[in-house]
């Protein structure tokens, strides 16, 4: 019987296993409430305001394409009638069929990238009119973010094996490549100059890294390409190697250097979901094992240490930090951050960094402690992590590093 990631932790770490299927009930269970019947479609986010009566009251705000996509890759990895019980009735494959059919009236590169990616893991027969689409709004040798070029040539990588797409892979991957900034391993903010204003040009996220890296090691794994695994094992052990103490996964990077610049906020979504993925991914491929890395940052969210008060005398914790994890609410929170004002902190890192490499102003980690909550929640956090823990596992535990073997993500009728 072929075994989930999230089953896999099962004997190899059966605290965090309990912690993995917690919060993939939670997804399952908090989706639901983020779909739009009446457009069949997801809310951009679910936001608490305090209820009279003390504790939270939730409210859908916005409505959101991407995240609608991402949340259809996902979903696709449950049975058929749980993926109904999450989108609307809907199965995956029918549920992308309904955001193909609204490709005509997508604007957004990245969004028309999802559409495409979910249409070829789903086996959508319209497939190649998604992928006609992203190449109409992938049009020019302007810059792109860099994002947005990942999920490019990810959907593509996903779409080799039922469309003739190897030109634009190769097109796409260079791209990425070509982004980064000397030698370092880090990715840029977007693919060139022009869409980043100068004096932050060298500033980049971790969602700058997780999605090219894990874009490079699904192509290598379907194509065999070599340069982009290097490329995809690098960036990954930068970033694993700047991993905090507590598991968290850092923010803002100098894409120039590949240092750090500031480390919060720390989001839920990337402990639980985007650097599952990405690592998991390039495994998956036959690069570096990051698995231990992936367990620290998931164990982040059981009880982050940013949240997390110690009594006077020091041995024990103090009652009353709140978790991020919300089961009642059926939402983790979004985010831990340092409440500054108009984002002062990183404001400033930016610019100090870019006249001073590896600058950093010590004060303002004293000022602004990371103790504030993001109190929301939006549907691609619960995407990513069905997609993160639900795919098979392909690296087992004692694989040495580049020893995993690549395959496919899917695992027909897991039951979690």
């Amino acid at each position: 019987m072929t075994t989930t990631r999230s089953q896999a932790l099962g004997s190899e770490d059966p605290p965090l296993h309990r912690l993995a299927g917690r919060l993939l009930a939670l997804a399952e269970a908090g989706l639901p409430a983020m779909y739009l019947p009446d457009r069949d479609s997801f809310v951009f986010t679910r936001a608490a305001r305090p209820a009279p009566g003390g504790g939270w009251t939730l409210e859908g705000r916005g409505e959101s394409t991407r995240y609608a996509a991402i949340t259809a890759l996902g979903a696709r990895l449950l049975p058929e009638d749980r993926q109904r019980a999450v989108l609307g009735g809907h199965s995956a494959q029918e549920f992308t069929g309904l955001l193909v059919q609204r490709l005509p009236g997508v604007t957004n590169l990245g969004d028309a990238a999802l559409i495409a990616w979910a249409a070829a893991e789903t086996g959508h027969p319209e497939l190649a009119d998604a992928l006609d689409r992203v190449a109409v709004l992938d049009a020019g040798k302007g810059p792109r973010y860099t994002v947005e070029a990942a999920w490019v040539l990810s959907a593509l990588a996903a779409a080799r094996d039922s469309a003739d797409v190897e030109r634009r892979i190769t097109a796409a991957r260079d791209r990425l490549l070509r982004a980064r900034i000397g030698d370092s391993p880090l990715f840029p903010h977007a693919t060139g100059p022009g869409l980043v204003p100068w004096y932050r040009a060298h500033v980049s996220c971790f969602a700058d890294q997780t999605y090219p890296l894990q874009a490079l090691a699904r192509t290598h794994a379907g194509g065999g390409d070599p340069l982009a695994l290097a490329a995809a094992d690098a960036c990954a052990a930068r970033i694993c190697d700047l991993q905090g103490e507590a598991g968290q996964w850092w923010w803002h990077y100098d894409a120039r250097t590949g240092g750090l610049i500031e480390g919060y906020p720390v989001y839920s979504v990337h402990q639980h979901a985007m650097a599952p993925t990405a690592l998991f991914d390039l495994a998956d491929a036959g690069g570096t094992d990051f698995r231990q890395a992936i367990r620290l940052g998931l164990s982040w969210m059981a009880g982050p240490a940013e949240l997390t008060t110690v009594s006077a005398a020091g041995t024990a914790p103090a009652a009353g930090p709140e978790p991020v994890i919300q089961d009642d609410l059926a939402i983790t929170w979004r985010k831990v951050y340092r409440g500054d004002p108009k984002k002062a902190v990183r404001a400033a890192r930016g610019l100090t960094t870019r006249a001073v490499r590896r600058a950093r102003i010590a004060p303002l980690d004293r000022i602004y402690r990371p103790t504030a909550i993001d109190r929301e929640c939006r549907p691609y956090e619960f995407g990513w992590m069905l997609y993160a823990w639900l795919a098979a596992d392909r690296a087992p535990a004692g694989t040495p590093a580049g020893q995993a073997g690549p395959g496919p993500r899917v695992v027909a009728g897991e039951q979690g």
